[in-house]
């Protein structure tokens, strides 16, 4: 130990030798230069850093991505296509790898003035395919998380799951990035209605956050907790910004979506 000590020593001595006559050289030069000119010189420096940090925080900012994502069977692939071209392909479409594409809006297309263009990702909701999420979420606006109303209660506990994994995300919690929970199919009569989807799935993630945190403290499985401690978990406890909306993809009633993605994706 002592020898590796006195080698090391002998290093730090070695490179201060080796150094010492460039850095005075440096300083004696520093020294000749006129104080009006440094003073400039680092200003200039100091304004270079601040724009490229302005660059990267406005890039941020005007992003205009929007995920769909949920599980397999709510309907964000109709989603997907009413929103491109008000068109549902009947209903019939499922998809296996993420659907994208950068598009003005189908209900933007007739209006004047100034629209930009969305670029929208359906994330498949197989369990073995979620992954694909992770890959999208660091340009997202804004996430939308699409539930089947019409089937929801076989299948709450799953939902709520996944929902409690995204929105434990660092990626979405460091960002804050807005969530709307969409309950689609709400044109059946046996659907259920967003006000009962939301207590719902707030009591099945209180649950989870006890379940999950009684066998690690750390969580391993999730970078964030939800909540505040000691109390009933609601959305409004969130990071992030989180909304709960109806809509029905087969009939096109997606008005409450598209206004989501223009508050998110401005021009």
């Amino acid at each position: 130990m002592e020898d590796l000590k006195l080698r090391t020593m002998e290093g730090f001595q070695e490179l201060k030798t080796r150094f010492e006559p460039w850095w005075n050289q440096a300083i004696q030069y520093i020294n000749q230069i006129p104080e009006e000119q440094l003073y400039v010189a680092l200003g200039v420096l100091i304004f270079t850093i601040l724009f490229f940090i302005l660059i990267r925080l406005f890039k941020r900012t005007k992003s205009n991505t929007i995920v769909l994502t949920g599980l397999s069977g709510s309907g964000k692939t109709v989603l997907f296509y009413q929103l491109r071209d008000g068109s549902s392909h009947q209903g019939t479409v499922t998809s296996m790898e993420p659907n994208e594409g950068t598009f003005v809006l189908h209900s933007e297309k007739t209006k004047n003035g100034k629209t930009k263009p969305v670029h929208l990702v359906d994330v498949p909701g197989h369990s073995r395919l979620r992954p694909k999420l992770d890959d999208f979420l660091p340009q997202a606006a804004g996430l939308v998380f699409v539930v089947d109303a019409l089937e929801f209660l076989p299948n709450c506990r799953a939902a709520s799951e996944y929902l409690y994994d995204v929105l434990t995300k660092a990626s979405v919690v460091t960002k804050k990035i807005p969530v709307l929970i969409l309950c689609n199919k709400t044109d059946k009569v046996t659907a259920h209605t967003k006000e009962f989807i939301r207590k719902q799935m707030e009591k099945e993630i209180d649950k989870l956050r006890a379940s999950r945190s009684a066998v690690s403290e750390a969580d391993i499985a999730n970078e964030f907790t939800l909540g505040v401690p000691g109390e009933v978990f609601s959305f409004s406890q969130c990071h992030n910004k989180v909304t709960v909306a109806e809509a029905s993809g087969l009939k096109g009633e997606i008005s409450q979506v598209e206004q989501f993605i223009r508050e998110h994706v401005k021009p």
